[in-house]
């Protein structure tokens, strides 16, 4: 299979590409129904775009079960990080939030190659995102704690995604548990989302950061996990922000400081380590 050849960091960064430009498309939409339905609206777009693809079938409720638990943690994620990204700056949220991967990393870690490339990946993406918070605002020390949240829920995500991809299909886990979470947590999400509903323009955006931030870089991620350690993806979820200043360069023509330009090099060297595989 041609998919298989592909190294996982290639991957990584197609899917980190299609996430940023998904995140280009709901800046507008925040303005409009706000990061909680934007957020509710991705998730369940996701579900019945991935459930009309996959059309899951003969798994059994013990599959299904976990499928839901799956699509809880990744639509919390995504819940509680918009409402972070609402109260601090997007780069700061994301040095926070890649606490989670960091701790999965660390947990799996095997060898000196693997430790280095955790303080290498974790300095670099600080360097990336910068703290920028001011710890005095409370509003800003709220965004801190959902940023902490959310990281965790991205530990779980992992772990989870990891235990799914190795056992069946994790893109009918996938499938099931995006569409699940859209019902479930729609109490939540669903209450400011009407005018999506009824104008078309916006219905399409929407729909459009679904794919582009859920339905390709989720998908991408079962393929990659069914393939490598949760440690070795932990490490690698530390490239995004790495696109994330690509796709700034090339779509919003934003010039990276030193600061990001030696964030960079770090989360390089540390994915290089943690992909080096020694010749016998």
């Amino acid at each position: 299979m041609v998919l298989s050849k592909i190294p996982p960091p290639v991957f990584f960064m197609g899917s980190g590409f299609c996430q940023y430009v998904g995140a280009a498309l709901a800046v507008g939409v925040f303005l409009q129904i706000g990061p909680l339905s934007v957020a509710w609206l991705r998730i369940l777009l996701s579900g019945v775009i991935l459930l009309a693809w996959r059309r899951p079938r003969n798994l059994s409720w013990s599959d299904i079960a976990w499928s839901v638990v799956f699509g809880l943690v990744l639509g919390g994620m995504n819940m509680v990080f918009y409402e972070a990204i609402a109260r601090i700056p997007l780069g700061a949220a994301v040095s926070v939030e890649y606490l989670g991967p960091v701790l999965v990393a660390v947990i799996g870690s095997r060898g000196w190659r693997s430790r280095v490339a955790i303080f290498l990946a974790l300095a670099g993406v600080v360097s990336i995102g910068g703290w920028g918070v001011d710890i005095n605002d409370p509003e800003q020390r709220l965004g801190i704690v959902l940023a902490l949240i959310a990281g965790g829920c991205w530990a779980a995500y992992i772990l989870l995604g990891r235990s799914i991809a190795t056992k069946r299909s994790g893109l009918d886990s996938l499938a099931i548990g995006m569409f699940a979470a859209g019902v479930l947590l729609a109490p939540i999400g669903g209450g400011g989302s009407a005018l999506a509903w009824t104008d078309g323009l916006l219905f399409l955006t929407v729909l459009g950061v679904a794919v582009l931030s859920s339905v390709i870089p989720y998908g991408v991620e079962q393929l990659i996990l069914a393939r490598i350690p949760a440690a070795n993806f932990a490490l690698l979820t530390a490239l995004l922000p790495v696109t994330s200043l690509i796709v700034g360069l090339i779509v919003l023509r934003q010039i990276p400081n030193w600061a990001e330009l030696l964030g960079l090099t770090l989360v390089s060297v540390a994915v290089a380590l943690s992909s080096y595989q020694p010749k016998h």
